[in-house]
């Protein structure tokens, strides 16, 4: 048995930032990684995923070549062995920078292999025991995979696979019209494969308020995509070599057939193996680890952060779940998961950016608020770059003049929302904003003339 002061099981976007701030405390600490260093992100999720979408982008620009005065001088066709190639070189840089990042740290040491607990002080990797009185779970998540008929007979593709691919799909169908499903389909659709989403509610991405979900099906739909929507996939099949599709619709054929078949209808956590009973930690039916407002589990010297806790789903959540747990450990700051604001963003072309409460999560909660929009054609910037697709939507209490929610579809909105997320965290009025002279020509420049047009939000309760 080797003691520690500290074990840290998992090195994705909270585990490095917290190895550091605790060996450079002066404790001494073990890391635990199973797999690849850097976790999802870095790995399968926003490094290559985003760096695709770059390459995707590139080529629809080309495609489009006609519109900003120039000439390809041929066909705009994709060579999917140099996008992986350049997918791998930074993901790369990435994944060897944490992994040296941690193997040279002082007063740390790295055990490869996978971590399961003994009991709450004790955790086994391969045949050694280390044993800590602080003990760290940052051990992420994977694709959940849904029970399909027929499925076990399919090669299915992931997120963590699809990244791999070096070849392009004849037809891609994708199951789950969301988040992953759509930033795959564009992409795949813009290098050149057919793409088929099947989606089983009503809408894309139902999280989101409908007028979202319709800009996103306009210009999905419009480069190409074939939407199914109230489409539950209830079987998969093999048939010629191709893969079958088998949809419960209202609408369309009951069937498609494609080549390749992805997944993406959510995640799961990766605690099913880290032999949490043993330890007496407590977690849900879906292995999601409950803790309270500091990210402390029921059992007292345990922490669980990122994916795996369920209070946040990205990358930049779980850095602040890092940033919560140092605070309080370290620097006697009280920090908590509830103070934090939602944010995110779909990068699909033009991405949506979000932050605060959407249109229907305002009216459920009964407040009188105001509502101001502008579409993205209305935009000088987005006009001068040819990119109109979409809107901007902000929502503002009405008594408290505070900022609720911001919905960002267009080009650069997963930029431009955050000057709304920084006057909310400021629990500032949105006048502040409002008078605020943003830099012309912007898209941010187009807020404070938004906030200016605040109106009633129309169907108020009562």
């Amino acid at each position: 048995m080797t003691n520690y002061d500290a074990i840290i099981i998992g090195t994705g976007q909270a585990g490095p930032s917290l190895a550091r701030r605790l060996a450079g405390s002066g404790m001494k600490v073990a890391i635990v990684e199973r797999d690849r260093f850097g976790g999802t992100c870095v790995n399968t999720g926003c490094t290559p995923t985003k760096t695709l979408v770059a390459s995707a982008y590139a080529m629809h620009t080309a495609r489009r070549g006609a519109d900003f005065g120039f000439s390809t001088g041929g066909e705009v066709k994709v060579d999917m062995k140099r996008v992986k190639a350049r997918k791998d070189y930074i993901v790369g840089l990435s994944n060897r920078g944490v992994e040296r990042s941690l193997t040279t740290l002082e007063n740390a040491s790295v055990y490869r292999g996978h971590a399961r607990f003994v009991s709450p002080r004790e955790v086994e990797v391969d045949t050694e025991i280390l044993r800590a009185d602080r003990i760290f779970i940052n051990v992420g998540g994977r694709a959940a995979v849904p029970e399909i008929p027929g499925l076990d007979g399919i090669d299915y593709l992931t997120n963590s696979s699809m990244v791999d691919l070096d070849f392009l799909p004849r037809h891609l169908l994708v199951v789950g019209g969301s988040y992953i499903g759509l930033e795959f389909g564009q992409m795949y659709r813009r290098f050149g494969s057919a793409v088929t989403v099947a989606e089983m509610g009503p809408r894309l991405v139902a999280r989101e308020d409908e007028d979202v979900s319709e800009g996103l099906a306009a210009f999905l739909t419009r480069e190409g995509i074939d939407l199914r929507l109230n489409a539950k996939c209830i079987s998969v099949s093999k048939r010629d070599g191709e893969i079958v599709m088998g949809l419960d619709c209202d609408e369309g054929a009951p069937e498609v057939t494609g080549s390749h078949l992805l997944l993406a209808v959510g995640r799961r956590p990766n605690t099913d193996d880290l032999g949490l009973d043993r330890a007496g930690i407590r977690h849900d039916a879906r292995g999601y680890i409950e803790v309270d407002d500091e990210l402390r589990t029921n059992v007292a010297g345990i922490w669980a952060l990122g994916d795996c806790n369920g209070r946040g789903a990205f990358t930049h959540t779980a850095y602040n779940d890092y940033e919560i747990v140092a605070a309080n450990l370290l620097d006697g700051d009280r920090r908590r998961v509830s103070d934090r604001i939602p944010a995110y963003a779909l990068y699909t072309d033009p991405p949506l950016g979000r932050a605060g409460m959407t249109e229907a999560e305002v009216l459920r909660s009964g407040r009188r608020a105001l509502v101001g929009k502008i579409a993205m054609e209305d935009v000088s910037r987005a006009f001068e770059k040819g990119e109109t697709d979409g809107f901007m939507k902000v929502l503002v209490d009405a008594e408290s003049k505070q900022i609720l929610g911001a919905s960002f579809l267009g080009t650069s909105g997963d930029e431009a929302v955050h000057c709304v997320l920084d006057v909310m965290y400021a629990k500032a009025p949105y006048t502040v904003l409002q008078r605020a002279v943003h830099i012309h020509p912007t898209v941010a420049e187009f807020i404070p003339t938004l906030l200016g047009s605040l109106a009633p939000l129309a169907e108020q309760p009562g």
